[in-house]
């Protein structure tokens, strides 16, 4: 069987990786910029895909680290930024995240949405990738092990941890 080429995989996945991005990062320039960065991933490493997963795996995998990345230097950039106006110091735990603006959530429910995005993103990176694919992506916890490169008892359980502690960050709220 061929392998697809670079623009076959591009138009048949950018959607999807577009919109993991976006529950990840919550504001489409973001978005936009961490799928340019995935597919300039794929198209480097294509030539090199062996096959061990499927693409759609792979490619998620991509994005998901992607992201986690953006997000990991947004966090750098604003604490040296208000590390130098002497508003944080270096060692800030929590960072308050970029205005939310996802365009798939009405207007009206964008506050109630936001915060509970803001709860999602100060889960452990684990437990919120597990709750984000099967909850906006709607993957199976056997499809969500393959992604993230872990058995479906660990899905179960960072499933089971992760929802149990937003149900009680939101109780709190």
């Amino acid at each position: 069987m061929q392998s697809p080429t670079f623009n076959e995989v591009y138009d048949h996945h950018v959607r999807m990786v577009y919109n993991l991005c976006m529950n990840y990062l919550y504001n489409p320039q973001d978005a936009e910029e961490a799928t340019q960065d995935v597919f300039m991933k794929v198209h480097e490493g294509l030539s090199k895909f062996r096959g061990e997963a499927a693409i759609r795996t792979w490619i998620y995998r991509v994005a998901i680290n992607t992201s986690l990345d953006h997000i990991k230097a947004r966090k750098r950039k604003k604490r040296s930024l208000l590390g130098m106006l002497g508003l944080v110091d270096d060692h800030a735990e929590r960072l308050p995240g970029s205005e939310f603006d996802h365009p798939g959530v009405a207007l009206e429910n964008r506050e109630a949405t936001a915060k509970v995005f803001e709860h999602i993103d100060r889960l452990p990176a684990q437990q919120r990738t597990a709750l984000l694919l099967k909850a906006t992506e709607g993957m199976g916890q056997m499809e969500i092990a393959e992604v993230m490169g872990v058995t479906v008892k660990s899905v179960e359980a960072l499933l089971a941890r992760g929802k149990q502690k937003l149900k009680q960050d939101l109780a709190k709220d």
